[in-house]
């Protein structure tokens, strides 16, 4: 059964830009959205989140801060391809860590799968221990609640109606 698409922020809110998927979920769940699309912080349970997925979403949208390399505040939408399992077919879980493609693995080795995923990553400017975002990141909130909504516009059009791939 379907449940439409889910939007989970996720990063550590005491590791100052981790945070930045946390704040982008609270900020998108107090605006209104379509039916059929869930806000949630998932922090640092990407275990849940996977538990979660299990329920049979049509679509993923993780926000979270991505290093690329890039100037800190740089939004990016990126397409992600579910990571492989470990040698042994565990999933290499960490319970003080989440990344996208942890989730995903996990996913996959509990036996679901979401067809269409998108991740906006926003480049960090600290990681280190310490809460709040630092000025380039927080200024980067706002595009990226933008971004998310023309996300949510395009995956729930049907598949091959959107407006991107």
């Amino acid at each position: 059964m379907s449940r439409g698409v889910l939007i989970a922020g996720i990063g550590n809110i005491f590791q100052t830009d981790d945070a930045f998927g946390v704040e982008v979920a609270r900020r998108l769940s107090e605006a209104p959205l379509p039916a059929g699309v869930r806000v949630e912080d998932f922090g640092i349970r990407g275990v849940h989140l996977a538990y979660e997925l299990l329920e049979g979403y049509d679509a993923l949208i993780m926000i979270d801060a991505v290093p690329m390399g890039d100037p800190p505040g740089t939004l990016a939408v990126i397409e992600p391809d579910i990571a492989p399992a470990t040698a042994d077919g565990a999933p290499a879980v960490d319970a003080h860590t989440m990344s996208p493609d942890v989730v995903l693995a996990t996913l996959s080795n509990l036996g679901g799968s979401v067809d269409r995923i998108r991740i906006v990553g926003c480049q960090p400017a600290d990681l280190q221990d310490g809460m709040g975002l630092t000025p380039a990141v927080a200024a980067a909130v706002d595009g990226a609640v933008a971004l998310c909504h023309e996300l949510v516009a395009d995956l729930t059009q049907p598949v091959g109606k959107g407006t991107s791939s």
